[in-house]
Parts: structure tokens; C-alpha cells; sequence
């Protein structure tokens, strides 16, 4: 069975996509319509960034090691800012900045397939081939998207990579996929935007005829729908898809050789790019994601895959996937507080599962859904925490401890957020569908 489609948009969507989303603007000055409603700015600031880690990161040597275990590995922990909390020897910025963040040691879930935990985690519902779920991210451009008239650009962005899709709440609420350079897939290319004034001087001679023509609502409808698109495709707000395009209207700046450089730090080779080919994007996929949010994206995923790590697991997380990783964290974290914007941004690091405890012959390790890490924090909720453990071997959820489902991670990003945890959604068979599954937030985080 297939789980999602994850595609990114072709043409046909993308365009509705933006109408859609663009039919709640009004067709105004930019620049007027930020001064009438910079009240309303203000006061939506609430966010999430998402950061997906593809395949199934190892969590037992990230967040939760065992020193002296079978299965401990290679790595040591070490402190972090946080009292008490120890992660990997291998994320030392990370650790710098962890009392901005919390490790949820206590993850059991019952999907261990690709496809389906990743449908798990995005959604907080177990695949059903009679309904599609809606992706945590559609949820969030639902609830809170919608209500930012402010907003021209799309309110769920996926960056460099699908996110799932926003099944019963329609094709509005779906990820807007950017690659990591922030390019939008199926995009009119400089030529064709060049060329956009004369076509619509045109379309608008051929559409003004059929609406004189007294043929009905749809002709000036139509109409009404490109005005909008074009509004959206030209918006002020496109520039925070640019990290070196300045907006001051929205507190927007071309982003500085030294904050690129805290996100993606020149190799000790001194070549430019970050610390290796396919994960040196991430740091800049964060950086977009902060300017995002700053002009009122309420939800981003960011995607780092690479993480089923069958073989040589110690070796590619020492020299590939840990150094970009950390200092994309850091960064991050370092970057929205020095803005003010933490306590507003919810920031959650997960995969489809964790891997074993047990390391296999090829020194990797296999999939593992029964006991293993997240990351969540910002977002003004009680930070530096370990919330729950395991074992001291690591398989299994120690018996102390409350064992969390994904709803419950998503349900503590709502409360954060300001999502009524009683809101109940309807399939397209009138089915209701409970927020997050019904999730519970995790109550050490909230108070």
C-alpha cells in the first residue's frame, strides 16, 4: 500500500496553491497592507520548525548513550548546559545550548517500516487505507495559517524535501516544497517572469471581454484568482525564500557572512559548501527557516536524510552526519534567541524510528520503533530536561517511566502553539479526527 505520495507540486498545484492561499489577501499595496495590519504582525509569532531526520536516526548514540553497556558503541556522553543531561561527545555544540532544549528518552511506537513510521510520526495516526491524514504541518497552516491574513506566502513550507500530505484539510494546507537553496519547484524561471507582464496584459484584454459578456460570476472569479496568484508570486514576503535578499518592511536583512558561517561553517579543508555534499544544506535549510517564521510561516520542515545507517554507523556519524547536524542545532537555537523569537518557536528534531540497541556485523544498526529518542524545545516551554529513559541496555522503555506516542509530542507543540487541544477535524467520509490522534502534551514541559 502507499503511504503518501510525496512529490513536490507540479505546475497545476503549485498555481492553486498559491490562488488558494492568496484569495484571503486583498489585492493591495504591499507595503500598506504591512502597516494596517502590523498589530496583527505583532501578535502572530508563534511557530514550529520541524527538523526531519530521513531513515531513522540512532538515538542510542545522539541523546540517550550507555557507557558500559553491550550496546553503547563508540561514543561517550557528555554535559550540556541543561543540569543532569548528557548527550553524544559528537554534538559539543549542541550540548552548549541544551537548556534551551529537551530529549524525550521515552519515544515507543509501534512502526518500524519506513513508509509507515514516517506517516506515524508526521501525523500521530497508524496508515488506514479508508482516510489519509492530514501531515502535523497541514494541521498548524489549518488552525493558525489561515487566521494571518498578513500572510502572502504559503503558510507550511517543506524544505528540501516532501512532507507528506494534508489529506482531508485540502490542497491549500499542503507543504510548499523548496529546495535547500530556497528555489520552488515547477516556478516560473527568470525568462518566463520576464515575459509575465505582457501574457497578462493579454489575459486580462481576453478575460475583460468574457466579462462583459454578462456570462455569469465565473469570468470575474477567474479573474480575481490570477490577480491573486500574481500578487503571491511577486510579494514582498518571497524574499525571506532568499537569505541574501534584504526586506526591511519586515525586518528582513541579507543575511551576514558570519551568521551563514554559524550555520554552515567552512570545513577544515577550506573548501566552501559545509562539511560535506549531501548535508550541507541543512544549515542553510535553517537559516531560511528562521527568516520563514520571522515574517509569520507559522510551520517548516526541514529534511536531513541519511540516517539508515545499516553499516559503519560509528564512522559516518563521527565524519558526516553529526558535525553538520550540531552546529545546525546550535545555530539555530543560538540564532533565535539572539532575536528574541525562542519563546515563540517550537523546535522538534525526529525520525520514523530509532535504531537497535544491539549492533549488528556490518557495525550498524537495524530499525527500532520500541524505545528511542526525540528532540523538543523553544517555544517558551520548561527547557533542560531529560524526559523519561530506558534501560540500561536501551530496549526497552524503563519501567519507571511513561512510555510517548507521536500525538503526545505533537499535542505539546498545539499547546505551545496555542492550538485548543479539543479541536476535532472531519474526514471527507465525516469521520472525526481528534487533534494529534488525541495526543496528551507532556506535562513536565508545560508546567
Amino acid at each position: 500500500m502507499a503511504i503518501w505520495n510525496n512529490y513536490g507540486m507540479k505546475r497545476r498545484h503549485f498555481m492553486q496553491h498559491m490562488a488558494t492561499a492568496a484569495a484571503t489577501i486583498p489585492a493591495m499595496n504591499f507595503l500598506s497592507h504591512v502597516q494596517a495590519n502590523a498589530s496583527t504582525v505583532a501578535n502572530n509569532k508563534k511557530a514550529c520548525i520541524l527538523m526531519w531526520m530521513g531513515g531513522g536516526p540512532p538515538t542510542i548514540d545522539i541523546w540517550d548513550l550507555k557507557p558500559g553497556s553491550k550496546n553503547g558503541g563508540e561514543f561517550k556522553p557528555i554535559d550540556t548546559a541543561a543540569p543532569g543531561v548528557q548527550i553524544s561527545e559528537h554534538m559539543p555544540e549542541t550540548a552548549k545550548v541544551f537548556d534551551n532544549l529537551n530529549v524525550v528518552r521515552s519515544m515507543s511506537t509501534r512502526e518500524a517500516d519506513h513508509g509507515r513510521g514516517r506517516y506515524y510520526m508526521h501525523t500521530g495516526y497508524v496508515p488506514n487505507p479508508t482516510v489519509v491524514h492530514p501531515t502535523f504541518g497541514s494541521v498548524v497552516s489549518y488552525e493558525v495559517g489561515r487566521e494571518r491574513s498578513a500572510l502572502q506566502i504559503p503558510s507550511f513550507v517543506s524544505v528540501g524535501g516532501g512532507s507528506g500530505q494534508a489529506g482531508f484539510l485540502g490542497m491549500a494546507h499542503a507543504p510548499f516544497v523548496v529546495g535547500n537553496d530556497g528555489q520552488i519547484r515547477n516556478a516560473p524561471d527568470k525568462e518566463t517572469r520576464d515575459r509575465l507582464p505582457g501574457r497578462l496584459k493579454m489575459l486580462d484584454a481576453v478575460e475583460s471581454n468574457f466579462i462583459k459578456s454578462k456570462r455569469g460570476e465565473l469570468p470575474s472569479a477567474h479573474r480575481d484568482v490570477y490577480t491573486n496568484a500574481v500578487n503571491l508570486m511577486t510579494s514582498h514576503q518571497m524574499a525571506a525564500f532568499d537569505v541574501d535578499k534584504a526586506e526591511p518592511a519586515l525586518g528582513l536583512e541579507a543575511e551576514t557572512a558570519a551568521t551563514k558561517a554559524m550555520y554552515n561553517p567552512m570545513p577544515a579543508n577550506g573548501q566552501a559548501g559545509g562539511m560535506m555534499g549531501r548535508g550541507n544544506g541543512f544549515g542553510q535549510s535553517l537559516l531560511m527557516a528562521r527568516r520563514l517564521v520571522q515574517v509569520g510561516v507559522p510551520f517548516v520542515e526541514v529534511n536531513l536524510g541519511g540516517w539508515d545507517l545499516h553499516n559503519d554507523v560509528f564512522n559516518t556519524l563521527k565524519n558526516q552526519r553529526l558535525p553538520v547536524l550540531d552546529r545546525g542545532i546550535s545555530a539555530l537555537v543560538t540564532d533565535l534567541k539572539q532575536r528574541g523569537m525562542l519563546d515563540d518557536v517550537t523546535i522538534v528534531w525526529m525520525g520514523e524510528f530509532g535504531r537497535t540497541p544491539r549492533i549488528n556485523q556490518n557495525v550498524g544498526r537495524d530499525h527500532w520503533a520500541a524505545s528511542w529518542s526525540t528532540m523538543i524545545g523553544g517555544g517558551g516551554l520548561k527547557n533542560g530536561q531529560a524526559i523519561g529513559a530506558t534501560n540500561a541496555d536501551g530496549n526497552r522503555v524503563a519501567d519507571n517511566s511513561k512510555a510517548y506516542q507521536p500525538g503526545d509530542i505533537w499535542a505539546t507543540v498545539a499547546y505551545a502553539m496555542g492550538i485548543p487541544l479539543n479541536t476535532v477535524h472531519t474526514s471527507k467520509r465525516g469521520r472525526p479526527m481528534k487533534l494529534a490522534n488525541g495526543g496528551t502534551p507532556i506535562k513536565e514541559l508545560i508546567g
